[in-house]
């Protein structure tokens, strides 16, 4: 296996692969610089960086521990960091939780979708933030925006008042992902978004990827499958026992470097010259989150 080289790269999008614009000039959409996280004296994130442009999909993979989980809920306001900056549109902000977070415009999907299968599409859509007029939901304007929605993302939905239980898992997805944009976000992040998918509905759920590119959104896409991450993402981020190990232009990176990357084996190979690890010093081992969270 070829040893990639794990030296931080240029935060530039890939705009050389085909379809994909650069979003270089539509400026930083949100940065993080320094973050970490601890759990008692658990060392979950330490010195945590990272970039998103307007635009752009930025992929974030590891293993299991490698602090994906802890990064996401602290972007998404769940977690606090202890450490470091976080900036939206190259202002600091403090998300104070996950409505904080929704106000700034960050929009999370969660791996369980969080869906309510027994309500139509509509009524998960607007979920906790229903219209209403002169007290009265108003169900028009809903329904409106529903389709609104879903056709901005080109998705094959057959009625807005069908039960979610009577949808696929690609259907399903695409409710999520289409709820996330009530209220018109910047950033989108989502988690983990093909997992236990057919081919036909990763597939479809990868489009739906691209045209969230395409309609200007940053989005951060954690992913455990390497053909889905280098199909759609522009530049990825690559996570190992809670520190940045590597960022590679998704144009340029193979599987194989990726995995090293993740492993650690690039780590191992530069142990077995001789040569330093990378930054100078050994890293500490470190878990991603409190017992019960792997991701």
């Amino acid at each position: 296996m070829t040893s990639p080289d794990l030296t931080k790269t240029q935060a530039s999008p890939a705009s050389d692969r085909a379809g994909r614009g650069d979003p270089a000039g539509s400026g930083l959409a949100l940065s993080l610089s320094g973050v970490g996280k601890r759990f008692g004296a658990v060392q979950a994130l330490s010195d945590i960086s990272m970039e998103v442009a307007a635009g752009e999909v930025v992929a974030l993979v590891g293993d299991n521990g490698a602090g994906k989980s802890t990064l996401v809920k602290i972007i998404a306001g769940v977690y606090q960091p202890d450490a470091g900056e976080i900036r939206l549109d190259g202002k600091p902000v403090s998300i104070a939780g996950p409505r904080g977070a929704q106000n700034l415009g960050i929009a999370t999907v969660f791996q369980d979708l969080a869906l309510c299968d027994n309500l139509d599409v509509v009524a998960n859509l607007f979920l906790g933030r229903e219209r209403r007029q002169l007290g009265v939901l108003d169900e028009v304007s809903m329904e409106q925006e529903a389709w609104r929605l879903l056709r901005r993302l080109s998705a094959k939905i057959p009625s807005v008042r069908i039960p979610i239980a009577a949808l696929s898992g690609g259907q399903r997805q695409t409710v999520a992902i289409a709820r996330s944009l009530v209220g018109d976000p910047g950033i989108v992040i989502l988690d983990e978004p093909t997992a236990a998918l057919g081919v036909a509905q990763t597939a479809e759920v990868l489009a739906l990827v691209r045209r969230l590119r395409e309609t200007g959104l940053g989005v951060i896409l954690v992913s455990h499958n390497m053909s889905d991450v280098l199909a759609v993402a522009d530049r990825i981020e690559v996570l190992r026992l809670g520190r940045n190990a590597a960022s590679f232009r998704a144009a340029d990176v193979s599987v194989e470097q990726l995995v090293a990357a993740i492993t650690g084996a690039s780590e191992r190979d530069r142990a077995e010259r001789g040569e330093a690890p990378i930054g100078g010093t050994q890293q500490t081992k470190t878990v991603d989150a409190p017992a019960g969270e792997t991701s």
